[in-house]
């Protein structure tokens, strides 16, 4: 099995793809202008703004639900694996993915509002719709629907249950089986509950871990604020080639920090879209920049918190290209969460397994279940027109049964699981926003176009000549002239 998902993982991560991945990100740069520096007020202005209603949700809430999805184990596990094996210079290559990758989350999440549904009373939307609606391949669609629900709930809960009971285990001694009980019973409370309850505790508990990892991070960076020049120099240094020491594997460092970069801010990857799409916006390209900026809070504020609590304290070792060790600080130690630990140890003596187990709960407990709702929202899309109260109850025990699977099971083979469940569907969602951009940069050229006459942008498709964007069309239409009124 294991020898089957790293052959599978060298076709759909070999170099070819890293460096596609970061080809189409530059390309829906340079299209939008790069929006993720122009138009960064609006972002951060704009997820703040909008409301919820009974069909959706508010701007920070699809925020707080998409962030669920890209704040997990890979922003500890997956910062340190990159430094493993790619050296400090990793940790600049994740940054330059999620300033090119911000476009891609903008064309992906624009999609997802502008060809979304109203379904069973909620909105609906994602990858498997703008598919169908935008390029008319029901084929394609339900291919894609197909990857995401096998990555959603089978291959990828196993990775973060895994981190959460590691993380207890050595912190607090508890079985790895007690831990999983514990998360599938707490996911379930979350999950049977619906969008609503989803979206409720992501509003709440994703602030509050983010920033209080953040506040740690802080706290050791100011212990050691005379290194800060320093590390930003070695990972700059390694980033091209020119560390003595790291010199040797810039290749690894970009491979690594691009793989690790898009697994941890999930631009282009097709996850965001599905809470993107559940926004009540006025327009399209409002939530295609909020979900923009989630990317930067995900790399540049909680992956960058990792790293320099890692490399501010040396707690870190790198393997060469040979196998061997070029920096071996951390003597028996495997890469992932023990290296923030034992950053965290290193100037705060007996508190960083503690910090390291609670800061993973929190990031991959949310993962898991920003997981339930992209998964249900696939299987929303393949029911449609059909009653879908027992598929919906299997794939919640479906889920549920995955996620304690994942708590005991090895740790290696749940991440190459999880990294080939991802890279079937970042391959289907890349081939689907290159093809449909063109909407997104309308929507992106009307939205600036209103802006600069002084209006609160609102999206007209019929005026704009995008087909097949009914909501729009119709219902918003509707419901924006019966407020007029009121």
């Amino acid at each position: 099995m294991e020898a089957f998902v790293s052959w599978l993982n060298g076709i759909l991560w070999s170099n070819p793809v890293i460096y596609i991945i970061l080809g189409i990100g530059l390309v829906f740069s340079i299209l939008t202008r790069f929006l993720q520096v122009r138009l960064i007020k609006d972002m951060i202005m704009l997820m703040f703004q909008g409301r919820s209603s009974d069909a959706g949700v508010s701007s920070f809430q699809a925020l707080s639900i998409a962030l669920s999805g890209r704040v997990g184990t890979g922003n500890i596990a997956g910062t340190a694996t990159a430094i493993a094996m790619g050296g400090p210079g990793a940790v600049f290559w994740m940054w330059a993915i999620a300033f090119i990758g911000a476009s891609s989350a903008f064309v992906e999440s624009t999609l997802a509002q502008i060809y979304k549904v109203k379904q069973d009373g909620l909105y609906r939307g994602g990858p498997a719709y703008y598919i169908e609606k935008g390029l008319g391949i029901r084929w394609f669609a339900i291919a894609f629907s197909i990857a995401a629900l096998l990555a959603m709930a089978l291959l990828m809960p196993g990775i973060q249950s895994n981190s959460i009971a590691l993380g207890l285990e050595n912190a607090f001694g508890v079985n790895k089986s007690v831990s999983g009980l514990v998360i599938i019973v707490l996911l379930g409370f979350v999950i049977f509950g619906g969008v609503k309850r989803i979206a409720t505790v992501a509003q709440y508990t994703v602030p509050f871990m983010a920033i209080g990892y953040i506040l740690v991070a802080l706290i050791i960076i100011g212990m050691n604020i005379t290194e800060v020049p320093a590390v930003f120099a070695l990972i700059f240094k390694s980033a091209f080639g020119a560390d003595s020491m790291f010199g040797g594997i810039v290749g690894s460092a970009v491979s690594w920090g691009v793989k690790r970069g898009i697994y941890s801010n999930e631009a282009g990857q097709g996850t965001g879209p599905h809470a993107a799409a559940a926004a009540e916006v006025s327009h399209p390209a409002k939530q295609g920049l909020v979900q923009a900026f989630s990317v930067y809070i995900d790399t540049l504020f909680v992956c960058s918190a990792t790293a320099f609590m890692i490399l501010f304290t040396g707690m870190f070792n790198t393997v060469g290209a040979d196998g061997a060790f070029i920096v071996e600080n951390l003597k028996g130690v495997e890469a992932g969460p023990g290296y923030t630990q034992a950053a965290v140890d290193a100037v705060l003596p007996g508190f960083g397994a503690e910090f390291v187990a609670v800061a993973l709960f929190f990031f991959a407990f949310t993962t898991i279940m920003a997981y339930y709702y992209m998964a249900e929202t696939n299987i929303a899309y393949l029911l449609r027109g059909r009653n879908g109260k027992i598929p919906m109850f299997v794939l919640k025990v479906v889920i549920l049964g995955a996620t304690f699977y994942g708590a005991v099971k090895e740790a290696s083979l749940a991440w190459a699981l999880g990294d080939a469940g991802l890279g079937l569907m970042v391959w289907l969602n890349l081939i689907a926003i290159v093809l449909l951009a063109k909407p997104a940069l309308i929507a992106l050229k009307d939205y600036e176009e209103q802006k600069k006459q002084g209006l609160d942008p609102v999206f007209n498709s019929k005026k704009l000549g995008i087909k097949n964007a009914e909501y729009w069309e119709d219902e918003y239409s509707f419901n924006h002239e019966k407020e007029k009124v009121s």
